[in-house]
C-alpha cells in the first residue's frame, strides 16, 4: 500500500494513492490518471480535515491540476471531498446520473432515504429492539461526510468511451451494490478500475434499503459481475479496498460460489420454521457486531432472503406481529 499522502505508479499513468477510513474498513484506494492539461481524480475520500490535508500533500507532489473528477459511486468514502476538488482545480464532476442524483436525495434525507424509513424496514424484517436503538439518532451521517457536493455533473452512461490522456477507458455500469456504480476498463494498459464491485479479499456490500424495500440486489450484483468475465482474465485489477490484483476471472466464480454458500446455509436455516432476517443474523454473520456492522448486515440478510424467496426457494408470510418471515421452499 502507498503511505498516505504519497502515489505509486502502477500502469503507465495510472497512479494509487490510499486514504484513511474510520470504520473498520480502514481505507480507501484512489487512482490519479495522467490527462492532458492536468489530471482525472477518480473517486475522493470522505469529507473531512484528514482526508484534505493528505490530499494536500498529493497537490505538493504529484497533481498541480485537474480536469476532472470521476465518482465509481454516491457512498461518502468516495463522494466525500467532490466539491471541494471541483471548486479547488474549477474541474467538472462526471458521474452515472443514478449516482449523482442519489448523493443529493442522501444528503438531503429526501425521497425516504432517512435513518427511520430504513429503520421502518429493518422492524419489518425482524430486527431486534434493542439493536435498533444503537441505530436511532444521530443526525445525518451522509451529510456530515459528504459535508457539500456538486450542483452539476457531467454524465456518463454504459458504454461511454472517455478520452483520458492517452488512452480510452470504457464505462461499465454495475448494480447491487450502489444504484449506477461505475467501472472504467482501458483495453490499451488491461487495466480495470474497478470500485466496490470487484474486491480482492471481501465481499461487496449488496443490501436492501428503504428506497426499494422489495428489491432483489443480490441478483442484480452477480448478474452485474458476470459481465467482467468479457474481460481479459490477466486484466489488472484496481479496487477501492484492499490491494490490485490480477484474476479477475477467479475473483468472479469465488463471490458467486461464496453467495452460493451463504444461501444454502439460509435455505437449511428455513427448514424447520419460518424466520425473519433479523433472526438470522448469525447464520450469515457469526462474529459479534457493533451497530454500525448490524445496520449493514440487515440489509444484506434481507437482500439474500429476498433472493431466495424471488428465485422460488422459499415463502414469506407477513405476522400478526407486523414482521415478515421466511421458509424454504422444496
Amino acid at each position: 500500500m502507498p503511505a498516505p499522502g504519497t502515489a505509486r505508479e502502477v500502469a503507465p499513468g495510472v497512479h494509487w494513492h490510499s486514504m484513511p477510513l474510520p470504520f473498520q474498513l480502514d481505507h480507501i484506494n484512489l487512482w490519479l490518471l495522467e490527462d492532458d492539461g492536468g489530471w482525472t481524480l477518480v473517486d475522493c475520500g470522505i469529507g473531512n480535515e484528514q482526508t484534505r490535508g493528505l490530499w494536500l500533500k498529493i497537490f505538493e507532489t504529484t497533481v498541480k491540476s485537474a480536469r476532472r473528477v470521476l465518482l465509481t459511486h454516491y457512498h461518502p468514502d468516495h463522494a466525500g471531498n467532490a466539491a471541494w476538488l471541483c471548486e479547488r482545480f474549477q474541474a467538472r464532476l462526471w458521474a452515472t446520473q443514478g449516482e449523482y442524483l442519489t448523493a443529493h436525495a442522501v444528503r438531503s434525507s429526501s425521497a425516504g432515504y432517512t435513518k427511520e424509513a430504513v429503520l421502518s424496514v429493518f422492524r419489518r424484517n425482524g430486527l431486534a429492539e434493542s439493536l435498533q436503538a444503537g441505530m436511532a439518532g444521530g443526525g445525518n451521517r451522509y451529510a456530515a461526510l459528504v459535508p457539500e457536493f456538486p450542483h452539476s455533473y457531467h454524465r456518463i452512461i454504459e458504454g461511454d468511451c472517455l478520452r483520458i490522456g492517452a488512452h480510452e477507458w470504457r464505462a461499465i455500469v454495475g448494480h447491487g451494490h450502489a444504484p449506477e456504480h461505475l467501472s472504467l476498463y482501458c483495453e490499451a494498459l488491461n487495466v480495470l478500475i474497478a470500485g466496490d464491485m470487484l474486491l480482492s479479499t471481501i465481499s461487496t456490500n449488496v443490501s436492501v434499503w428503504s428506497i426499494d424495500p422489495e428489491g432483489d440486489p443480490l441478483r442484480l450484483f452477480l448478474d452485474s459481475i458476470e459481465g467482467y468475465l468479457g474481460l481479459p482474465a490477466d486484466v489488472l485489477v484496481l479496487p477501492s479496498h484492499g490491494k490490485p490484483f490480477h484474476g479477475a476471472h477467479e475473483r468472479v466464480a469465488q463471490l458467486k460460489a461464496h453467495h452460493a454458500a451463504r444461501l444454502d446455509e439460509l435455505a437449511q436455516a428455513l427448514e424447520r420454521e419460518p424466520k425473519s432476517a433479523g433472526e438470522l443474523l448469525g447464520v450469515l454473520f457469526r462474529r459479534k457486531l457493533d451497530a454500525h456492522q448490524t445496520f449493514f448486515a440487515m440489509g444484506e440478510a434481507i437482500a439474500h432472503l429476498h433472493y431466495l424467496y424471488y428465485a422460488g426457494r422459499a415463502s414469506r408470510s407477513l405476522g400478526d406481529d407486523g414482521v415478515m418471515r421466511y421458509a424454504r421452499l422444496a
